[in-house]
């Protein structure tokens, strides 16, 4: 794999690429299963996996995966007496091979009277039995091929869906460090430390990382809205816009820009939740994976505060 290529983009090219060999025919049943083997274990599929080593070594009676996929393959004969087609598919396919070689070599033999009326029906048994076995393994192919088109095709459309979900998300968030960087720089450089802090997650690295999150929210608000002995009417509350007023001189910016007073509402409801929820989290235990919630949170609330300003520059030019 390349080094600059992602996991995911990896996947994604390999699942494309077996989309392609089984559609377009261009691979054995050995390679196609070897391939496949390799997606499965990229993506952690186990049973996939597993199930592929059967159709590459053979069915077994006794595991309860072989069992399954004997049943998903068209394997059974008769599976209240565990009869079937064990073999792996290769084996399959190349006595598909050998029925149609046998079948092509077969001509009606030109014999009269009763003997040749015996003959005849010999013949005719010969002909139904073979192409009726040629049947069988070709149902069983079928449904092997079919089988990994369906988790191919799986595995393909999640990472689609993931690598535009990424792609969304690493758009939007280059936008939020450059509308950070031009109007409160300072955070910018406080992000790592709160990342580093909650990758150790340990109860005391985590405290920390929630005390520098809520000093962010407190110099994000110093950044766009400083401090005032003036104050601001939201709604019927007169409101103070002090140094100790974070959120006050947030909602206040907000409110200065946003004609909504629904989504004035929700931005003020969000920060007053992540606030103190962040704050609480800085003398009590929180999970590490409620701490980074709570950052992520923090991080895409900055940034739709900052394109709200931005947006309403941008109205004004």
């Amino acid at each position: 794999m390349l080094v600059s290529q992602s996991r995911s983009e990896h996947i994604l090219e390999l699942a494309k690429e077996l989309l392609d060999d089984i559609e377009l025919s261009r691979l054995s049943a050995e390679a196609l299963l070897l391939k496949a083997s390799r997606l499965a274990r990229w993506v952690g599929s186990e049973e996939v996996q597993r199930w592929i080593s059967f159709e590459m070594s053979g069915y077994n009676g006794s595991d309860a995966t072989s069992l399954k996929f004997m049943g998903k393959t068209g394997r059974w004969t008769k599976k209240d007496e565990k009869k079937g087609y064990w073999g792996p598919l290769a084996q399959h396919e190349a006595a598909i091979e050998a029925e149609n070689i046998k079948l092509r070599s077969m001509t009606t033999p030109n014999t009269g009277g009763d003997a040749g009326l015996a003959v005849m029906r010999m013949h005719q048994q010969q002909l139904a039995a073979t192409t009726n076995y040629i049947a069988i393994l070709s149902g069983i192919r079928s449904r092997v091929f079919s089988l990994l088109h369906s988790f191919v095709t799986d595995v393909y459309y999640e990472k689609e869906f993931d690598s535009l979900s990424e792609s969304i998300f690493e758009r939007y968030k280059s936008d939020i460090d450059t509308l950070l960087a031009a109007h409160a720089g300072e955070i910018l450089k406080q992000i790592p430390s709160v990342m580093s802090r909650l990758s150790e997650d340990d109860p005391e690295s985590i405290s920390q990382a929630l005390t520098t999150v809520r000093r962010i929210i407190e110099s994000f608000a110093d950044s766009i809205f400083p401090p005032t002995d003036d104050t601001i009417k939201i709604g019927d509350n007169e409101v103070s816009l002090g140094p100790n007023r974070h959120q006050n001189r947030i909602n206040a910016f907000v409110h200065q820009r946003v004609e909504s007073k629904s989504r004035k509402a929700k931005i003020r409801q969000n920060l007053s939740n992540l606030y103190d929820r962040v704050s609480t989290g800085v003398h009590r235990d929180v999970t590490a994976e409620e701490a980074r919630s709570l950052f992520l949170n923090t991080y895409l609330f900055l940034g739709e505060v900052l394109h709200i300003g931005e947006v309403q520059n941008a109205e004004q030019d």
